[in-house]
């Protein structure tokens, strides 16, 4: 938690004036029970009309009074709580898009979404609460028990004996619910994430009749949900009633205290009332003091798993290397290269090596878990690589910004990702200030301006979130223009033209290499198609380099790449 209080910085005044203005109204309360003290013991004693209609309207103008600093209070506390919330929100999500792959997959995502949605709000409610009462509250109670004291010490005991009994209450409670309050959030993301899964996955999930089975799980993760829920809200709901029995209690102590006080002598029926008063005070106040223990319990677990979110450093180091862009395509080098993921006893990819020369196109193919994804993304840095040195135009790719790095790569990944909004605004994903000659240049050449002029309004054509008012092919093919308005010195396409039929990836292919500025290409493809024209060809097995050449000299070398040529073609023809 220590490392949000710096989220404050810029609300420093708002932190001073709500409690203060909090405290001011609770001194007005505070005098209330003397004014019908002297109401009772001075004006109603005496027959004093006069007296206790001044003393009447003294009690209106500090009730007016305290209400004034309520709302000021409530102003300030609610403006610094919505601006603490709204800086960690921002650092939160800075942070996340600093992570590398590797904490991002070993975090997940509904754990990221959860910390930066409920975690968040919730620790914001608890702020808000705390400015406003946890020093109010405690104040009230305190204020009381030493204003009962100036009336008469001995019913006052009564007074401080319930607050002290009270207080090891809530302590205990407090220690209690803390660390469920903890679990209740962790259960909550495992809720999320398989929320999450089930709705991206819905047409999975129901072309393969698996509803039910989904139930099941999702019911399993929200019972254990539920009941930890249960348990934890058990324990916070016997707050209130115990608050009450003991308040009650000290209350009924306290009037017995203050009849035999009276009969006696010792105090005047005035004095008695003005207790029962400040007891009723620290009840009330008690009760939201309670509430306020719960609010809080669930805002310190929230804010000690954001601090533990902004506390994981990512494993990619960024460098500070800007070097010139290249006018054609870029270098790029693997010098025994390997990738093993976090956690993982074994190499994704090995020992590779490779010099791509400016302009060339690398195809890489292999059987499903080969490693061809991996080895792409230690191009631009999606994950570091374990051993080895992948250089960019002469340079380690560790050694760049990641903003000059990645400002030369354009990467088309396995599932294309639209966003809601026109094909234009899609397109200039990939260059902010691209204008219409280059977003239609770039349409071309990914073989997507034919279906983009027949749509209603043409590049103005809203697409959904996802762009699932689009074919998969087209979504592809957007996704390739995006990626080549950039004009980028690496360009990855990583199976993004599985969608396509032969004749149109062929005339990508064909579009790319006649480009005016040709890109290093490297295609990861299942077809022997999209690749028997590159320069050269990596054939990848479990990870290790199985073959290396150009499509002729792979039939004649690599049984690998044989069988998947000829898995594809019968008798050399398609």
């Amino acid at each position: 938690m220590k490392n949000l209080w710096k989220y404050f910085k810029n609300y420093r005044v708002e932190c001073i004036l709500g409690p203060l203005f909090k405290l001011l109204e609770a001194s007005f309360e505070l005098m209330i029970p003397l004014v019908i003290k002297n109401i009772i013991d001075v004006g109603i004693a005496n027959s004093d009309t006069g007296y206790i209609i001044r003393h009447a309207l003294l009690m209106v103008a500090l009730g007016v009074i305290g209400l004034g600093c309520s709302l000021t209070a409530q102003f300030f506390s609610a403006k610094a709580a919505v601006g603490f919330s709204a800086k960690v929100k921002q650092e939160v999500f800075s942070h996340i898009q600093t992570l590398s792959y590797s904490e991002i997959d070993s975090l997940g995502t509904g754990t990221l979404i959860t910390r930066l949605t409920s975690d968040i709000n919730t620790l914001q409610g608890g702020v808000n609460m705390s400015l406003r009462l946890l020093l109010r509250s405690p104040f009230v109670v305190l204020g009381a028990v030493v204003m009962a004291f100036t009336i008469d010490a001995k019913a006052a005991l009564c007074i401080a004996l319930t607050v002290l009994a009270l207080s090891i209450v809530v302590y205990i409670m407090m220690r209690l619910t803390i660390p469920l309050q903890a679990g209740v959030q962790s259960r909550l993301d495992v809720v999320l994430s398989k929320t999450r899964s089930n709705i991206n996955g819905a047409r999975v999930i129901r072309a393969f009749g698996n509803e039910e089975r989904e139930k099941e799980e999702f019911d399993l993760a929200n019972i254990a949900l539920n009941k930890l829920q249960i348990f934890s809200g058990r324990i916070s709901a016997a707050m209130n009633p115990l608050t009450f029995a003991l308040v009650n209690a000290g209350l009924a102590w306290l009037i017995w205290e203050g009849a035999m006080a009276v009969d006696i002598g010792r105090l005047t029926q005035g004095a008695v009332v003005a207790l029962v008063n400040y007891m009723s005070q620290i009840l009330v106040e008690l009760i939201k003091l309670a509430n306020l223990i719960v609010q809080l319990t669930r805002a310190l677990a929230c804010g000690g798993r954001i601090s533990a979110l902004l506390d994981i450093e990512s494993s990619m180091k960024e460098g500070t290397a800007e070097t010139e862009y290249p006018v054609d395509g870029s270098h790029v080098e693997l010098i025994n290269a390997g990738l093993r993921f976090n956690g993982s006893g074994e190499y994704s990819v090995k020992a590779v090596n490779l010099d791509a020369a400016p302009g060339s196109i690398i195809g890489i193919i292999g059987g499903t878990g080969s490693g061809k994804t991996s080895l792409i993304n230690m191009i631009p840095r999606f994950y570091d690589a374990s051993e080895g040195e992948i250089r960019v135009d002469g340079v380690n790719v560790k050694d760049y910004s990641f903003a000059s790095l990645r400002g030369r790569i354009a990467v088309v990944p396995q599932n294309p990702v639209l966003f809601s909004g026109s094909i234009r605004d899609n397109i200039r994903w990939g260059k902010k200030d691209a204008d219409d000659d280059e977003i239609i240049k770039a349409l071309k050449t990914a073989q997507a301006y034919d279906f983009v002029s027949e749509k209603e309004g043409g590049l103005s054509y809203m697409l959904t979130q996802g762009g699932k008012n689009v074919s998969g092919g087209q979504r592809q093919r957007l996704a390739i223009a995006r990626a080549l308005v950039r004009k980028p010195g690496i360009l990855i396409l990583d199976d993004s033209t599985s969608a396509l039929d032969y004749a149109t990836d062929a005339a990508l292919r064909n579009a790319i290499k006649n480009m005016d500025h040709i890109p290093t290409t490297f295609i990861v493809s299942q077809r022997t198609a999209s690749i028997m024209n590159a320069d050269q060809i990596i054939v990848l097995d479990d990870g290790s380099v199985a073959g290396m050449g150009t499509h002729e000299e792979l039939l004649k070398n690599c049984e690998i790449y044989k069988e998947i040529y000829d898995s594809q073609y019968k008798d050399g023809t398609e």
